[in-house]
């Protein structure tokens, strides 16, 4: 096992699956952890001459750190993630579009008689000064420059009944959910489905459009600073997500409208428990307050997160209080 206060993103602390690796290191409640993660391409990508599909190897993609063993996860419990700080670990980040892969080409399950699309990488250059992101066009000097807004695109813990998922596809277990909601200050819970939950995280983002369009943010190495809980409620049927302002649910699904229905109907669920109202009488809240925030088109299955604004739910607390209890250690420690 390794020091949990920092953790490499060496050969033997990366993954590309949820399930199935052993953990690298056991991480108490409470503890703040600081580990670093590779970008989706696992550092192969360097230049815009190195074509993904040349230089990457499927399914070696989007490395995720981890796992970490959390003592007291178990089964029927909740593992809260709170992420403290996300700081892009270099000055450059690299995008892409992919031949079969993408919201606006054929692929595998949207089969198309057009070419596909030429493989072309981006470079972004990244101002920590400033706090920007600079795009550049690659057949014209055509340059903006974007806000830095990091984002952690893959959260996940292992998948209940033995199962073993790939890193780049998204489920109830978490992955590659591809939100840009996943920043600091945020709170993820997910529903814990072995001993020790198995937490593992990655594909780091200097930034990303809703829906990730293209199906490649700008993608960077990540240095993440992490606070873990374990709560006694049971866990979400879906991915839930905090901040100091909403509260989410993250609908994993296809097609899309069955995507938004999942996110929606979790959360009308969870704003009746939570405000002791009647299921339709929340279904009528969320109606006319909810707002829905696209994660990703790209993936096997799709992302939405359906928000409300906390203050309306006249301070009651989700999962009593853990997300602000978190951020207060976090900042506390970091």
């Amino acid at each position: 096992m390794v020091d949990p206060t920092f953790i490499d993103a060496t050969d033997d602390h990366i993954s590309y699956t949820f399930g199935e690796k052993h953990p690298i290191a056991r991480v108490m409640p409470g503890e703040v952890v600081r580990l670093r993660t590779r970008d989706c391409f696992g550092g192969e990508v360097t230049s815009v001459h190195d074509r993904p599909s040349e230089v990457c190897q499927f399914p070696f993609l989007n490395p995720v750190t981890g796992p970490l063993y959390v003592l007291g996860a178990r089964p029927g419990t909740t593992l809260a993630v709170h992420l403290v700080d996300l700081t892009p670990a270099g000055e450059v980040g690299y995008s892409s579009t992919f031949p079969h892969f993408g919201a606006l080409t054929g692929t595998a399950a949207t089969a198309m008689l057009h070419p596909p699309l030429e493989e072309r990488v981006w470079e972004y250059l990244i101002d920590h000064e400033r706090q920007t992101v600079r795009y550049t066009a690659r057949r014209s000097p055509f340059t903006a420059d974007l806000p830095l807004q990091p984002m952690l695109g893959t959260i996940g813990v292992a998948p209940a009944h033995g199962e073993v998922r790939a890193s780049i596809v998204p489920g109830v277990h978490g992955g590659n959910l591809d939100l840009p909601l996943l920043t600091a200050g945020a709170t993820l819970y997910l529903p814990v489905g072995v001993d020790g939950a198995l937490l593992a995280v990655g594909d780091g983002h200097a930034r990303q459009g809703d829906g990730e369009l293209c199906g490649v943010a700008v993608e960077v190495p990540m240095d993440v600073t992490l606070v873990v809980d374990v709560t006694s409620e049971p866990g979400p049927s879906t991915p839930q997500l905090e901040t100091d302002a909403s509260l989410m649910s993250i609908g994993v699904a296809r097609p899309l409208e069955d995507t938004y229905r999942a996110a929606h109907h979790d959360l009308v669920h969870h704003v009746s428990a939570l405000a002791g109202l009647d299921l339709l009488d929340a279904y009528q809240l969320v109606s006319q307050a909810g707002r829905a925030h696209v994660g990703n088109v790209v993936d096997a299955d799709y992302t939405i997160a359906a928000a409300i604004d906390k203050h309306l739910l006249k301070a009651a607390a989700p999962y009593s209080g853990t997300h602000e209890r978190l951020r207060q250690i976090g900042r506390a420690r970091s």
